[in-house]
């Protein structure tokens, strides 16, 4: 018998349907010489510090070294404490049973790092010792499966996948369980204040923002407006210079030549400059940049995206949600052509489907090497049926996305003129020439709208009338706080601060966190309750506003750690050395908790008292 092993209940049922397995057992589905079985997620997990002797929060028993790690079956929250899970325990008996009864195992998990890790768990933690296959696919359509099951890979090629996401599992406990102890312990246990290694730097992100915001003192500054008049078409222009004091504005107003002034032509133009620009089309959808657009456009929370993204995949209806590529590669191309014909009768995107039926493809998003475990989002073209109104909405930005990214380029004509009347004076305008991909969602350039505008023809030399001039009196604005679009643009990208030229690279696709767990380390920090989330912004709270005053100038609390961790994850991915990263991880283990519990008693008189929770 051939076992396949899923992730969750409703793929292994998806999979036996293909198959034509229908025979319906307590935790599987048999039928065709093939058993459907699953996990729900993560079954195991590695032990807590109890399970290791770690009675009780000490600081005797920091740091927790284990010397070899277990696992331990997934525990349910009672009125008695924490227990195992019994429906899991259950599910793990019956794997073990079609494991000890298969002729073949074949890895149906998702194809990913967690994936393998919550197969890897389950297959060591029932002793199984009979090789295994991988499942390796991008989509959930039946063709797909059937191509994958037709090109099995051996499972030893995603052994190196394992130790990778096993070492960041590890680290995780190590880093997240000493720091997290060592803080509360130094804070008198009030409460647990919790740490970790992708949520305290993003709630440092949080805090730095909150806080610079606060302390933002606004600084006036004048500028000078004047009206210009081209044969009865007027446009405006603003002083090159800013002033701090009103007196040196003012004086510089008096200076313009107006018409009130009794110049009938004092705007001496003095350049014109007017260039095209070609805007290439925008890349198509990881996970990150589709949460980023349904955040700003309807609202959603990176979680809710990533849920209906998920039900959408499972629906058969777009590919691999959680992708940290934003390419596909020229096999995946092949197919582009055949899924813009079937949006011709989608009512809001059909007519920009008939034009790209027409033209070359745009090829920007076409690049195999920057392809990695899954290619981006595309739909698979299998029909949508009676979505709700968020999923539509979901579907139908992968559906856009697609459209823009194989449209012609968007040309621009960017226009600059220079006038000198008592000082020098800039218009700039901007008009489309072509709209290109912008026509597909008729997308406007939100950071450059009041560039938006046409000026008329003029030539260098001209003397034109100034009906209007105005002083302007402004005041410099901080940053905004973030919103759920912006701090995932910011985990993204933040290898950019970073010096080091290898770590940026290491983060430049997966910045802090990757794209899969970004929305779960928002999700975390909420409940933790150091940040809240009022409007659409993200604010910290008193008690995480305290947690970063202590750490903010630690480690733990810096985008350097994250990246030279993903940087060490990503060697072991390649088959670099498992115990060299562990040796690091642990010296760094014991200097962070050291200095957690010499500095965590400050914090100790500004949260609230005691919450009894248990990590």
């Amino acid at each position: 018998m051939k076992i396949v092993i899923a992730e969750k209940p409703s793929v292994g049922r998806e999979l036996a349907k293909v198959f034509g397995a229908t025979v319906k057992k307590d935790g599987y589905i048999e039928g065709k010489g093939y058993s459907f079985t699953w996990a729900f997620g993560h079954l195991l997990q590695l032990a807590a510090p109890q399970e290791y002797g770690f009675i009780g929060w000490r600081k005797q028993h920091l740091p927790m070294l284990p010397q070899k790690f277990k696992l331990s079956v997934r525990k349910i929250k009672t009125k008695d404490g924490y227990v195992e899970d019994p429906a899991v325990r259950k599910q793990l008996n019956t794997i073990k049973m079609l494991f000890d009864e298969a002729t073949e195992i074949i890895v149906a998990t998702d194809a990913g790092r967690e994936g393998e890790l919550i197969f890897r768990y389950i297959y060591y933690y029932l002793k199984c010792k009979k090789p295994f296959k991988r499942l390796w696919i991008s989509s959930q359509t039946d063709e797909a499966i059937k191509e994958g099951f037709r090109n099995l890979k051996p499972g030893t090629d995603y052994d190196t996948l394992f130790n990778s996401a096993h070492c960041r599992s590890q680290s995780d406990w190590l880093v997240g369980m000493n720091a997290t102890q060592a803080l509360s312990i130094s804070a008198g246990n009030r409460s647990v204040l919790s740490l970790g290694r992708v949520q305290t730097p993003t709630l440092a992100l949080i805090c730095a923002r909150y806080l610079e915001i606060q302390n933002f003192v606004p600084k006036i500054f004048y500028q000078l407006s004047i009206l210009l008049d081209q044969e009865g078409l007027q446009f405006k222009a603003m002083s090159l210079l800013s002033y701090d004091k009103k007196e040196d504005a003012e004086a510089a107003l008096l200076r313009v030549r107006d018409v009130a002034s009794g110049f009938p032509a004092g705007g001496n133009v003095t350049g014109v400059e007017s260039k095209p620009r070609k805007e290439p089309p925008p890349l198509l959808h990881d996970l990150s940049s589709l949460q980023q657009e349904a955040n700003k456009k309807k609202g959603f929370t990176a979680d809710q995206t990533l849920t209906l993204l998920q039900g959408l995949y499972e629906s058969k209806l777009v590919s691999y949600p959680r992708t940290g590529s934003r390419y596909i590669g020229d096999d995946v191309f092949a197919g582009v052509p055949r899924l813009i014909d079937l949006a011709k009768d989608h009512p809001e995107f059909g007519k920009a489907a008939e034009f790209l039926g027409t033209i070359p493809l745009n090829k920007r998003s076409v690049n195999a090497k920057k392809v990695t475990d899954h290619h981006a989002i595309l739909p698979t073209g299998e029909k949508p049926y009676q979505l709700s109104s968020d999923k539509q909405a979901v579907y139908d930005m992968v559906l856009g996305r697609m459209l823009e990214s194989f449209h012609q380029e968007c040309v621009k004509e960017i226009t600059k003129i220079t006038i000198e009347s008592g000082s020098e004076f800039v218009a700039n305008g901007t008009v489309i020439r072509s709209a290109g991909w912008r026509s597909v969602l008729n997308a406007t350039d939100d950071d450059k709208e009041e560039d938006s505008v046409s000026l008329p023809k003029v030539k260098k030399g001209v003397q034109l009338p100034v009906p209007e001039k105005t002083l302007l009196e402004k005041q410099t604005k901080p940053k905004p706080l973030y919103n759920e679009a912006s701090l995932l643009k910011a985990l993204e990208t933040s290898g950019k601060e970073i010096e080091d030229e290898e770590l940026r690279y290491a983060m430049k696709d997966s910045g802090l966190g990757t794209p899969a767990t970004r929305a779960s380390i928002i999700e975390t920090l909420i409940t933790r309750e150091y940040i809240k989330r009022e409007k659409r912004n993200l604010v910290p709270s008193a008690k995480g506003l305290a947690v970063y005053d202590v750490v903010k100038d630690q480690k733990i609390a810096q985008a350097e750690l994250t990246g030279q961790w993903e940087k060490r994850l990503e060697e072991i991915r390649s088959g670099a050395s498992v115990a060299d990263f562990k040796a690091e991880i642990t010296a760094y283990t014991r200097e962070i908790t050291h200095d957690l519990l010499t500095s965590g008693a400050s914090i100790s008189g500004k949260i609230t008292p005691p919450v009894q929770e248990t990590v």
